[in-house]
């Protein structure tokens, strides 16, 4: 049995314990209440009974009163035994009470521990058991996991394998990439820090460009004087709006002053004001040198009255055409213009539409000498076609003049008899013969 049922237990038996105590308590107060009240109503009547026979008899009443006196004690007494009754009923109650908590303890105690050594024989044996359910599923697991960890390492060994001949190949490829980047860099560095491959480099850039935009509409190496060492590198043909077959050449010269624009640069990164603007300065000196020298290209009319300096980087023009110093003014004084990879791709593509007008000026002036003698031809033809309707017109005339000649002849010949047809075509085939034989 549980404890806090033994608790509870105990408990209520207190309550009912402490209810029959007061119980008796209760019962003897009312008892004493009774004897007094019965007491006080013997009294009463004693001291009636006295002051109506005070007189005659003290002796009775005196009598009277130790009888109720003795009356009075031994109600007294028997209530003392009875509380002593009691009292001793309750003690054995109680008595009896501990004693049977004491029994209910004890085979609750005995109960708890039986029952507890049941529960822990049933624990201990389902422990045991699901020990062993535990290990066969742990043996289990492992082999599954093992067989699935074993396939599952075989195969991301093969992936890896795979990936990695994947990655070997990458990097051979990359090591032979990487040889050929460097080695286009080597080249790249020697074209650039070499002036002369420089200004191959600008100049091959520069026919790259012209190709793409106007093809064949250019020539290389141009001398503008005949016989003379004055040679453009190119100069781009316009034909002349009178006559297309009569041209005049646009000379373009490439440069590339790296060396002075890599100290611009420099000077740049380093935030070194001083350096910064000497550089800028030796660059513009550099490129109005360059400019200068392109001005012998220059030979009216067998040229334009300009040329064009092509700089081969836009960060060099923009360097150039963003200065405050008015370089551009000075070049454009010596009758130059300065371009760069985008600017002279637009450029060119204005002269494309020139030629294309001038093209088309040359197909229209085509088409107006055709137009022109096909005017000259239609006029013959009217004339052949006044001709015509005259003699259609005299033609008509004379068919006018037969149906009317017909229609009297007609009209002459309704009164003359006829004949069957045989006969008419006989006589007419033999007046035919006559007529036949007449003109002979």
């Amino acid at each position: 049995m549980p404890d806090s049922l033994i608790y509870i237990i105990l408990i209520l038996l207190i309550a009912v314990f402490a209810v029959m105590i007061y119980t008796l308590f209760q019962i003897k107060k009312l008892k004493d209440e009774e004897k007094n009240s019965e007491t006080d109503k013997q009294l009463a009547a004693i001291l009636t009974l006295m002051k109506q026979s005070y007189g005659s008899n003290a002796e009775e009443f005196e009598r009277n009163r130790r009888e109720t006196a003795n009356s009075l004690n031994a109600m007294t007494e028997k209530l003392d035994s009875m509380t002593r009754q009691n009292y001793e009923t309750i003690l054995k109650l109680n008595k009896d009470m501990t004693e049977s908590l004491n029994l209910i303890r004890t085979n609750s105690m005995e109960q708890n521990e039986k029952q507890t050594r049941v529960v822990d024989a049933a624990i201990a044996k389902m422990q045991e058991s699901n020990e062993k359910k535990l290990d066969q599923m742990r043996a289990t697991v492992d082999e599954k996991l093992t067989s699935t960890l074993a396939t599952r390492l075989d195969s991301s060994f093969k992936t890896v394998s795979e990936q990695l001949e994947n990655v070997y190949k990458s990097l051979g490829e990359m090591k032979e990439l990487s040889t050929g980047v460097t080695t286009n860099v080597t080249a790249l560095n020697r074209v650039l820090t070499n002036v002369k491959a420089r200004g191959t480099w600008a100049e091959i850039q520069l026919e790259g460009i012209l190709d793409q935009t106007i093809p064949n509409m250019y020539v290389k190496n141009y001398s503008p004087v005949a016989n003379s060492r004055d040679v453009v590198e190119f100069a781009v043909k316009i034909p002349s709006g009178d006559d297309p077959t009569r041209l005049t050449y646009l000379p373009i010269d490439s440069k590339f002053p790296m060396e002075d624009y890599r100290r611009v640069c420099e000077a740049a990164d380093n935030a070194d004001a001083v350096a910064l603007a000497a550089a800028r300065k030796a660059l513009e000196d550099r490129v109005l040198h360059e400019a200068k020298t392109i001005t012998k290209y220059i030979h009216v009319p067998d040229t334009t009255p300009f040329a064009i300096l092509y700089l081969a980087t836009e960060g060099l023009y923009a360097e150039i055409t963003s200065s405050n110093s008015g370089i551009i003014d000075k070049i454009q004084r010596e009758n130059i213009m300065i371009a760069g990879p985008t600017t002279i791709i637009a450029l060119l593509n204005s002269l494309s539409m020139g030629f294309r007008a001038v093209a088309i000026n040359e197909k229209a002036n085509e088409v107006r000498k055709l137009l022109s003698a096909a005017k000259v031809q239609y006029e013959k033809f009217g004339v052949v076609l006044d001709k015509a309707k005259k003699k259609i017109d005299e033609a008509g005339k004379s068919l006018s003049e037969a149906q009317d000649r017909n229609r009297i002849i007609q009209k002459k010949l309704k009164n003359v008899e006829e004949i069957d047809s045989a006969q008419a075509e006989k006589y007419l085939e033999i007046e035919n013969n006559n007529i036949s034989t007449e003109e002979e």
